[in-house]
């Protein structure tokens, strides 16, 4: 049953990687392709996450700490960026 839930869940968020990637490619302004690709990198790290556990590896949580850390400075530099192209 655990492992039933476990995968529907990974097919879900599977899927919504592929909703904000669609997102991502025909969002209208920079703002939009930047917010869709900072939720796909939440999406990823939370799978990141789940085979951590999944797979019992510690190791992996890092991973998925540095590349959380790596998301969010590059988010603020691309709206510093577009904050000055007004």
């Amino acid at each position: 049953m655990a492992e039933a839930i476990y995968n529907a869940a990974a097919i879900i968020a599977l899927i919504s990687i592929g909703l904000t990637f669609v997102r991502m490619i025909l969002g209208p302004t920079a703002a939009d392709r930047t917010v869709a690709l900072d939720g796909m990198t939440i999406i990823t790290i939370s799978l990141i996450v789940f085979l951590a556990y999944f797979l019992n590896r510690v190791i992996y949580l890092d991973i998925a700490i540095v590349y959380a850390l790596m998301s969010f400075v590059g988010v603020v530099a691309v709206a510093r960026y577009l904050e000055g192209r007004k």
